[in-house]
């Protein structure tokens, strides 16, 4: 083929750089985009991570019964709103925590989460225990493992007296796994 077949072949300069400029500006149009999406995904998906580690949890007294509710010793199942419910948890925000008077003033709340893997724990009054049915965890009435696989004693709310009512001190309780 001949020099000047070629060239009469070959596109004109012009044209080469039209299409060349267009094709560069479709690129930076194109990663332009990509990167603003894969922002508008990320930014949330960032806080969502970011938040539990920057946020305070709130911790709330509750009120769960008058005084004289309560038998000296006894424990009793008592039930109250999460330290922190979401807007659309309706039921769900509704916590227990197992109750037990020990005295006029002494009172003690443990939570219903094993310490095992959470399963929720049942008193049993006439052998005064806690148990787990899950996984066969037992806590004696103070809340220190009797055995089984819990690696930790049931977890303790703070619990006070105001105004004739037995208030508890609400918070996320971490649950330990082994």
């Amino acid at each position: 083929m001949s020099t000047d077949t070629q060239l009469r072949n070959s596109p004109p300069a012009r044209e080469t750089l039209e299409i060349a400029t267009r094709r560069r500006f479709l690129t930076v149009l194109s990663v332009g985009l990509g990167t603003f999406a894969a922002g508008l995904v990320g930014i949330p998906l960032i806080g969502f991570l970011i938040a539990p580690v920057v946020e305070k949890v709130p911790r709330i007294w509750r009120p769960v019964g008058p005084v004289e509710q309560f038998k000296i010793g006894t424990t009793v199942e008592v039930t109250f709103v999460d330290a922190s419910p979401l807007p659309w948890a309706g039921v769900t925000a509704r916590t227990a925590a197992w109750l037990r008077r020990n005295s006029e003033e002494e009172f003690i709340a443990f939570s219903v989460d094993c310490t095992h893997l959470g399963c929720p724990v049942r008193w049993l009054p006439d052998a005064e225990l806690f148990l787990c049915p899950c996984h066969g965890g037992v806590y004696y009435e103070n809340g220190k493992v009797a055995s089984g696989p819990p690696p930790k004693p049931l977890p303790r709310y703070p619990v006070r007296v105001r105004d004739g009512q037995v208030e508890v001190l609400t918070s996320p309780v971490p649950i330990t796994t082994t």
